[in-house]
């Protein structure tokens, strides 16, 4: 995503609100803010870690560690850790951790966190390559499973789809996850199979799913920067950017004038000696795109 952001740097584009046209951005902000909550999610799963390095190995049935040896519950941990290298502890409560499972219910959601944002990325990435003649086709992604029954050719966003499906059922997962840990009866939860099941399919999904539409998709993201300018410029909301020069009423008056004429902003703007073509150009720069304020 970091690579897209900056490959796509200098392309703009028409950003938009409710699917409705908005005011104008670059291509390599959709990106950037796509890495922005890829990293997010990559620190909160990092840190996810933290939740589940304690175990009740040695609290027995209930946690009491009743017929257990004392030396086993103190030492038992500490072997778990020198053989598999990971950071495990003994738990303070082995009863509280033997009966209560909400920090998997933590690690869970998560990942629905991480899930949710790929729905989202996927999604939109199907708006932006969707037509391509009929819709916005403002990107192209890679051809896979070329060709649609009927028609020869056409080549369907089966991988944003793939991820879209994964994103569900992590989703559907976290949901099993959640009823599980408070379902749980007294001192042990009965229901703890499933939501290992369920945690393991869902890490497994991730892995497995993400790879996939990295490889096989967002590497292979290509621009297409005529249609990009070509919904910008026929858009007559392009002409917000003006707003700070000539003013709120005297852009309405240029939007509503270009309506009529069905004609750009640009074409209005120059007829009325407003801004030379050269000025109008510097609003309209990538650049600009990347200035706060003005």
């Amino acid at each position: 995503m970091q690579h897209k952001e900056q490959e796509f740097k200098d392309i703009l584009k028409l950003g938009r609100t409710q699917l409705q046209d908005a005011v104008p951005m670059t291509l390599g902000m959709t990106f950037g803010a796509f890495s922005e909550a890829i990293a997010r999610d990559r620190w909160r799963i990092f840190k996810c870690k933290e939740r589940i390095k304690t175990v009740n190995l040695g609290g027995t049935a209930i946690g009491t560690g009743l017929n257990a040896p004392t030396k086993y519950i103190f030492k038992v941990a500490e072997k778990l850790r020198r053989l598999t290298g990971l950071a495990i502890s003994r738990s303070e409560n082995l009863i509280d951790s033997t009966q209560n499972l909400d920090p998997f219910v933590e690690i869970s959601g998560m990942l629905k966190a991480y899930a949710t944002n790929l729905l989202k990325i996927s999604s939109d990435l199907r708006l932006l390559t969707s037509g391509p003649n009929g819709g916005l086709g403002e990107i192209n992604l890679p051809t896979v499973q070329k060709g649609s029954t009927i028609m020869p050719g056409k080549v369907n966003p089966v991988i944003p789809e793939m991820m879209s499906q994964i994103s569900l059922k992590i989703m559907a997962n976290d949901n099993t996850i959640a009823l599980v840990a408070a379902l749980g009866n007294l001192e042990l939860n009965q229901f703890t199979p499933l939501l290992t099941d369920s945690i393991l399919e869902s890490l497994q999904l991730l892995k497995n799913g993400v790879k996939i539409f990295n490889e096989k998709c967002i590497i292979g993201i290509k621009a297409n920067r005529d249609k990009c300018l070509e919904n910008l410029n026929q858009s007559k909301t392009l002409a917000t950017v003006l707003v700070p020069k000539l003013g709120y009423e005297k852009v309405e008056e240029i939007m509503s004038k270009a309506r009529e004429k069905n004609c750009s902003i640009e074409t209005i703007i120059i007829e009325d000696k407003l801004l030379t073509k050269e000025e109008l150009q510097k609003f309209l720069s990538p650049n600009a795109m990347y200035k706060m304020g003005f």
